[in-house]
């Protein structure tokens, strides 16, 4: 495999990038700071800490009052746990809610890629919490930074080969591509530090100058691809003969990142590339980062990821690359299947005489709050019946391995605490996805999983005035186009454009296999189910039998559209 040496000469190095260099396996003075009687750190530790699995970021909502009292901002972390394929044990999840008690201030949140996070840790506290979690026998280390980070898989607990391998391989890769540094020890488990000046370990993967930016991969089966895929920087596709694993498809250069104003910034679906066989997909995968690694950009982290290697480079570039750093020549990808996606909410057979039951978790947040008293319901229901709990893609949470008699111990407990049942939400609701934004994300130019509730409700009207409520559509809001709750690749996105506005994105499809169209650039929070009302309207009266929202925007040109999301304020 080629080395790390043929990167980016150190003078045409990001200000990251040179942190990196120098930080002796991301240890920097993090140690220090940790220990020094302040409430954040500098932005040299802003950057190391993610690798560990934390951000720095601060109360948004609190800021200006402070400020104009001559007070600090109010710093805070988040902390995300890794957790391959959003696989736990009933012991896990309850030392997760435990953790989340103590220090998280009662709420857990499923994310987007099937892992937990803590917001709102103190400085103080992050020690307690990130050992707690290792505890658990989980970590937070590569859960962020310029690394791969936490691999997604089809989460569906099916007691058959195809689902056993998806959630294997999920684990297998997070393991083997996991940073050698010891230094996440050292500051956070009480391992003896490396001591002055002595060289950190050498990492056969990452090298000293890690990799230029994230690095998302996913794994999935064309019949679920809950996990969307072709949004990751890798997307691996397992095909099957029957139960019978044939090999994989790589598919290179997915993601949804961009920045509003910047046309070479885009979102991006992975193009499938090459095949490998079934007993090859740690070199694959490991071929790929290398790729990356060598080739990507370290002078600007706006073009860093490997989305804009391939379209820079080409497609026959990238394999030729790819082939040398495998060691062999690559099969081109093979055909696949339409893609679908599977609702894994509700009581489902697992094939091995027990059942899961999947809950539809409303912007992946886990917390009490009023009546309705989720966080304690779930804590009650993995204390007393010991489920295995699966994180998803969508922000929901499975709770597999359960017996064909706990359905309605379970739905008592929820509805004793004020919890909705699956069968309860809309189409809408139940497949909208929302990020945090604001207060917590440093990001956000505006809201998201606080405007979620309010703003799906007004879609569930508009849709049902068109006399389509019980249309399925996936409808995704972020608080701003960095993408984190796929936003480009759902029918209808809706993503921050400025503290008063959002754009409106239309055209994607329900599978995850293509991107939306921005149409609306700027649209007040409400107007944004009034500027849709009439297309709703429009789609129900013209669609063909069966044929879905997305598809029939796509079919649309962009001017038509518009004016008729204009036609009410006409």
């Amino acid at each position: 495999m080629p080395d790390t040496a043929i990167a980016a000469p150190v003078d045409l190095l990001s200000e990251v990038e040179r942190l990196k260099l120098e930080s002796r396996g991301l240890r920097g003075d993090l140690a220090e700071q940790l220990a020094a009687d302040s409430a954040g750190v500098d932005d040299a530790g802003y950057q190391l800490l993610k690798f560990h699995g934390t951000y720095l970021g601060y109360d948004r909502d609190s800021a200006t009052e402070r400020k104009q009292r001559g007070e600090d901002k109010a710093w805070e972390f988040m902390i995300r746990a890794r957790i391959p394929g959003g696989r736990l044990t009933a012991e896990q999840y309850l030392a997760l809610d435990d953790l989340a008690l103590q220090y998280g201030g009662g709420s857990l949140r499923v994310t987007t890629r099937q892992a937990i996070q803590f917001h709102a840790v103190a400085k103080g506290e992050l020690k307690a919490t990130i050992a707690g979690i290792n505890h658990a026998l989980l970590t937070t280390l590569a859960a962020c930074g310029d690394v791969v980070r936490n691999v997604t898989a089809t989460p569906a607990p099916i007691a058959d080969a195809k689902h056993r391998r998806l959630q294997a391989d999920a684990r297998l890769l997070s393991t083997a591509l996991l940073p050698a540094t010891r230094a996440y020890h050292e500051i956070w488990l009480g391992e003896e530090r490396i001591a002055g000046d002595a060289p950190a370990e050498h990492d056969p993967l990452y090298g000293e100058r890690y990799l230029p930016r994230k690095f998302k991969i996913g794994i999935a089966a064309p019949d679920d691809n809950s996990v969307d895929v072709l949004t990751n920087d890798l997307g691996i596709v397992a095909l099957f003969d029957g139960d019978a694993l044939t090999g994989y498809n790589l598919a290179l250069g997915g993601g949804l990142g961009m920045t509003h104003n910047r046309p070479k910034t885009y979102p991006r679906l992975a193009t499938p590339l090459v095949f490998v066989g079934p007993d090859d997909l740690v070199r694959a995968a490991k071929a790929v980062i290398a790729l990356q690694r060598d080739h990507g950009d370290r002078g600007d982290r706006r073009h860093a990821r490997l989305k804009y290697l391939v379209d820079d480079k080409g497609a026959a570039w990238i394999k030729a690359k790819l082939e040398a750093y495998f060691g062999a020549p690559l099969e081109d990808a093979r055909p696949m299947p339409p893609f679908q996606v599977v609702d894994h909410t509700g009581w489902h057979a697992q094939g091995d005489g027990r059942w899961y039951y999947g809950l539809s978790i409303a912007s992946g947040r886990i917390r009490d709050q009023g009546k309705r008293r989720l966080r304690t319901a779930l804590s009650r229901i993995v204390a007393e019946l010991r489920p295995t709990p699966i994180l998803t893609p969508t922000q929901d949470v499975l709770l597999a391995d359960l017996a064909a008699d706990a359905r309605d111990r379970i739905e008592a407990i929820l509805t004793e605490h004020g919890v909705e049942l699956p069968g309860s939400l809309s189409e809408v609701a139940r497949w909208a996805l929302a990020c945090p934004a604001l207060p917590t994300c440093g990001l956000a130019l505006n809201e998201a999983e606080r405007i979620r509730a309010p703003l799906i409700g007004e879609i569930e009207q508009a849709l049902a005035a068109a006399g389509i409520g019980g249309e399925r559509i996936s409808v995704r809001i972020t608080g701003c186009p960095n993408g984190c709750a796929r936003p480009y690749a759902g029918e209808i996105g809706i993503v921050g454009r400025t503290a008063a506005d959002y754009a409106l994105f239309l055209g994607g499809d329900f599978e995850g296999t293509r991107l939306n169209r921005r149409v609306f650039d700027r649209v007040k929070l409400g107007e944004i189910a009034s500027t849709l009302a009439p297309i709703f309207a429009a789609y129900a009266a013209e669609r063909r039998p069966d044929e879905r929202f997305g598809d029939w925007c796509h079919a649309q040109g962009d001017d038509r559209l518009r004016d008729l999301g204009r036609k009410l304020a006409a």
